[in-house]
């Protein structure tokens, strides 16, 4: 355990129960603001180390957000085509495992391969509704199907496009993922007037030089299970896809999709990191240099923790929407104005920002 304030994670857990078959890990990683928030990746490959990375991210967006959480990360070892009952026990296990952290110094939420479903199980394995939000609306939540993280996603390029002198209407965007994040974000950006020419799923990637269209390509993903089959739409290589000379490009799936590999096919004018960490900060601040304008992670992706606090205090889906726009809009602009003003990496902006916050409340 780390000392309280500092910037060294304060708890690293590991849980182990064979008996259940279960293997999961939680960083606390700073809890200053408030009680470590952030979500419980379930995953095959899942690692201490990739949890802790996203438990430093998640304390920087909540206080850039500035909402009273600290930052915490959670992850369970789940292997492919785990039965839902086993999954119940996994998750069931898991919160029972962590029982005197919850909710004082960690609160759960969705993440990879976890949604209402597995926060309702974690909830109710404690007996406690403040254990776990983005929970069914039927029990009090918000869950992140409505579409919060993705929503913010396309606030904050919205924004940053704004002050990078990319005109939304008819900016070409590509968007890796087509999950909660990558759907969304497609929906509402389109319905600000971007032109979404590509879009990609675990089964592969699809281009379209005049445009694709949300309904048709989410009508095509669930007949048929992949956008791969959206009619009148060219299949792309990974590499190709990556290299698409497009104005925005919106990394929304898993962490390192951009890596050492791909880095240097990257051609699009501005990324904004709607996953958490699609890439290595060193590789970020490589793009950052060639001149590729990127919107950090904890800054566009935001929404997701917002709508959590607002389950936290009782706020409506309406509520949670204004105050997921209006925190999404005002950090992306504070952090991309000084960024571009100061000519300094947006990260390194954002870090500094939310950092003074943490380093104040630790001295009040």
């Amino acid at each position: 355990m780390a000392t309280k304030g500092t910037f060294d994670p304060e708890y690293e857990i590991e849980i182990n129960k064979p008996e259940l078959g279960l293997r999961g890990f939680l960083v606390i990683d700073n809890t200053v603001l408030g009680p470590g928030k952030g979500g419980i990746r379930m995953t095959a490959n899942v690692t201490m180390e990739e949890v802790k990375r996203l438990a430093r991210t998640m304390t920087r967006k909540n206080s850039l957000a500035d909402i009273p959480f600290g930052g915490a990360k959670a992850g369970i070892i789940m292997p492919k085509g785990v039965s839902p009952e086993k999954k119940k026990g996994l998750v069931r296990g898991f919160a029972l495992a962590l029982k005197e952290y919850i909710p004082s110094r960690y609160i759960a939420g969705p993440d990879v391969n976890s949604g209402e479903q597995e926060m309702q199980w974690f909830a109710e394995a404690l007996g406690d509704n403040k254990a776990a939000t983005g929970k069914p609306a039927a029990i009090g939540g918000l869950p992140h199907e409505l579409g919060s993280t993705g929503f913010g996603v396309a606030q904050a390029t919205k924004i940053a496009a704004e002050i990078a002198g990319i005109n939304i209407k008819d900016a070409t965007v590509a968007i890796e993922g087509f999950g909660n994040v990558g759907t969304f974000a497609f929906k509402y950006l389109q319905e600000m007037g971007a032109k979404i020419v590509a879009i990609s799923d675990s089964k592969g990637n699809i281009y379209s030089k005049d445009g694709l269209d949300y309904e048709t390509a989410m009508a095509v993903k669930k007949k048929e299970g992949s956008v791969i089959h959206y009619k009148g739409a060219q299949k792309l290589s990974a590499d190709d896809f990556f290299g698409l000379p497009v104005d925005i490009w919106i990394p929304a799936a898993v962490t390192d999709v951009v890596n050492d590999s791909n880095k240097d096919r990257i051609r699009a004018k501005m990324i904004v990191e709607g996953a958490n960490i699609p890439m290595s900060e060193k590789i970020e601040n490589e793009l950052w240099q060639k001149g590729i304008i990127i919107v950090p992670d904890f800054v566009a992706n935001m929404g997701g923790v917002i709508s959590s606090y607002a389950e936290y205090i009782g706020y409506t889906p309406d509520k949670m929407f204004q105050l997921v726009e209006e925190k999404v809009i005002g950090a992306t602009r504070a952090v991309m104005e000084k960024s571009l003003r100061e000519k300094r990496n947006p990260r390194e902006v954002a870090m500094e920002i939310a950092e003074k916050r943490i380093l104040q409340a630790n001295r009040n």
